[in-house]
């Protein structure tokens, strides 16, 4: 009996065995099946996950990277290996360049400043108006204290951090001071990142002005591998494995500028009246940060309004309706059943 019970297991076994390849073969067929009815782009570097490609060479500002130097091709790869991973992020990025991008880089060569720190401001904010935990704001990071030092509004009511064109001209007179002091533009964004005074520290003490040499603190060793990284994808998506066409980016918003010396007590209203959502008009003016602009001096203020763009407004803009609630934010009216 205990026999027959064997021979019955060891046949069932047998059984499953025999069925496991015959599913792994069908698997296998239908997989080859797949690609063959969809084969890759020729010329798209197929990936699946692998050490993404060093370059024999290449610079910053045209002072060179040595990437012979084992820690320099090292911290190279990890920051290419992060952000070629970061498949949405890095997408994006790439998508709001074909917008931003127009903006930044004629104000660089027009201030002197070498066209590669168009991706100092890439990593610094990802081409977004965010804040940093330690208060930095807008595309370029500035903090408020260095804002105003280089001449930017800040206040309750405007912050020119927020204003691309200002905040990139006011990034590079801040770069051309750094460059002054460092002596070159690789130490210049280093110092952007760690401040001036503790670059010119290690400078000091461990006696080299060579940034890939320095020992210094993570975030900051960390820094033009960074920027390097976004570089080499952003000029060659492809060859790190993003199919991106520039046509599919955000384009540029066609908009028309208006200058006003008056107050503005309701930009609710003004919007109305100009003829745009104020949905648009807080989005083409992020400086704007509230909802008056008070303007007692009558400085002149340039306002970007925008212009011929499909979808604005989905309808009519209309006057206010002759009443509206008098609710404030936030004001705490509920449902009746909310607790």
């Amino acid at each position: 009996m205990k026999k027959q019970l064997l021979r019955a297991a060891l046949s069932g076994k047998s059984l499953c065995i025999a069925t496991a390849f015959l599913g792994s073969g069908l698997l296998l067929a239908l997989s080859a099946t797949a690609r063959a009815q969809n084969p890759p782009e020729a010329d798209f570097p197929t990936i699946a996950v692998r050490c993404p490609p060093l370059p024999a060479s290449m610079d910053f500002c045209q002072e060179p990277v040595p990437l012979d130097y084992f820690l320099a091709r090292e911290r190279l790869e990890r920051e290419l290996m992060v952000n070629t991973h970061l498949h949405g992020g890095t997408m994006l990025l790439l998508k709001r360049a074909q917008r931003y991008f127009p903006v930044i880089e004629p104000i660089l060569a027009e201030e002197g400043i070498p066209d590669d720190f168009k991706y100092l401001c890439a990593i610094e904010s990802h081409l977004e108006n965010v804040v940093s935990p330690a208060k930095a704001a807008g595309f370029w990071q500035f903090l408020e204290g260095t804002a105003r030092e280089y001449g930017l509004e800040v206040n309750s009511y405007v912050d020119e951090r927020y204003n691309l064109e200002k905040a990139t001209r006011a990034a590079c007179r801040f770069l051309l001071y750094l460059k002054d002091r460092t002596g070159s533009w690789t130490l210049a964004a280093a110092a952007y990142n760690t401040g001036l005074s503790n670059m010119l520290y290690h400078i000091r003490h461990q006696g080299t002005h060579s940034y890939y040499h320095l020992h210094v603190a993570e975030e900051t060793s960390r820094y033009l591998y960074r920027i390097l990284a976004v570089k080499l994808i952003m000029e060659n998506p492809r060859q790190y494995g993003f199919l991106f066409h520039p046509e599919e980016g955000y384009p540029p918003l066609p908009t028309k500028e208006i200058t006003v010396r008056n107050r503005i007590d309701n930009l609710f209203a003004f919007a109305r009246e100009q003829g745009v959502s104020y949905q648009l008009l807080k989005f083409c003016n992020p400086w704007l940060r509230k909802n008056q602009l008070p303007n007692k001096s009558h400085k002149a203020y340039t306002l970007r309004l925008p212009e011929n763009l499909p979808g604005n407004p989905p309808e009519e803009i209309r006057p206010m309706p002759s009443f509206v609630p008098s609710i404030s934010p936030g004001c705490g009216l509920r449902n009746k059943h909310s607790r």
